[in-house]
């Protein structure tokens, strides 16, 4: 067992007693059936979100999302290609997953005890830790959250995001009028055309903003202060834990190949490692394969076709300007 998996092993054990499923006469569903009957995944993903889920000119999805998804599909149809991309807004993303429109959704969506205790939904892993910033235009004179007294900001409405700028204001004795819009693409519109003095949104969500801007994206600023926590993750359905475990594994699978240095294009050298953590990364001993209901080569697909999950940050993050940060391996602070 790697040294990064000895903390995750932990983490994981608390999932799984939090999350017992409850005795029932009526049958568990079973995703990962139903995913090899249709031979694709549905994932449900952001709408337009650079460096997270964005199609490019061809309708290919890219994105640090996309690549959640895509490494579910590599786990268990042996093809990344074999998913079907389903775009979800922020207030039908839940009801598309309750529904089963998707199997899973990979959407910048906060883990939060109220979510996952009213909407019968449960978080698999957390493939990014953010928080909830401000941006304001360049020539407006604020460098601080703390000058926005009295500002108008736009603000998704039914959001964490909402409550957590009423929270922040409250706090600090503060006024504000909220411009509330419930389309994202409108709201940003909305702070294009002068209507709010500030835009308030996860920072990754507003570095992704400013990126799709290009040059005209240089006229925004973000703010220093970050006001809230906000790990963003996958969701699936509560009830059936086998789906549950090869969603949040192939996320640990990622982050597992970048500690031990693992990634798409050196994978084949390490076919003659003595190294127990890679014996069992690649398949060749401890049968982990089988206990996800897979075959043993799961988490090799997933290195080979999609890559480590540092790999996938350089190729969607790191364009749109956000820092590894608090994203980073342990094993690197």
């Amino acid at each position: 067992m790697s040294r990064l998996c000895r903390p995750v092993l932990g983490l994981a054990s608390l999932a799984f007693a939090a999350f017992a499923a409850p005795t029932s006469a009526q049958q568990a569903p079973d995703t990962i059936a139903t995913v090899r009957a249709r031979d694709h995944l549905v994932c449900g993903v952001p709408i337009n979100a650079p460096g997270f889920a964005l199609p490019d000119p061809r309708g290919v999805f890219h994105g640090l999302d996309v690549d959640s998804c895509r490494a579910v599909a590599a786990a268990v149809l042996g093809d990344v290609n074999k998913v079907r991309f389903v775009p979800t807004t922020t207030q039908a993303r839940f009801t598309a997953l309750q529904s089963g429109e998707v199997d899973l959704l990979a959407r910048n969506t906060t883990w939060t005890l109220a979510r996952e205790a009213q909407l019968g939904l449960a978080f698999a892993s957390i493939s990014f830790y953010d928080g909830q910033g401000f941006m304001v235009r360049q020539g407006s004179g604020i460098t601080s959250a703390r000058q926005l007294d009295g500002a108008t900001i736009c603000v998704l409405p039914g959001t964490t995001i909402e409550r957590n700028l009423a929270d922040y204001f409250r706090t600090n004795n503060m006024r504000m009028m909220p411009v509330v819009i419930e389309q994202p693409e409108e709201l940003r519109q909305a702070f294009i055309a002068g209507r709010c003095d500030a835009y308030t949104n996860d920072a990754s969500s507003l570095a992704s903003f400013r990126a799709s801007q290009g040059k005209a994206g240089e006229q925004y600023v973000l703010l220093p202060e970050i006001i809230s926590k906000e790990p963003l993750g996958a969701m699936v359905r509560k009830g059936d834990w086998k789906w549950f475990d090869v969603v949040r594994w192939s996320h640990f699978a990622m982050v597992a190949a970048e500690e031990m240095d693992i990634t798409s294009r050196n994978i084949d050298s390490f076919a003659g490692s003595q190294n127990p953590d890679v014996q069992r990364f690649l398949g060749r001993t401890g049968d982990l394969g089988k206990a996800l209901g897979l075959d043993n080569d799961w988490a090799v697909r997933i290195a080979r076709q999609v890559g480590n999950f540092g790999e996938s940050w350089e190729r969607n993050i790191t364009p749109i300007g956000l820092p590894r940060g608090i994203n980073n391996l342990w094993t690197k602070g």
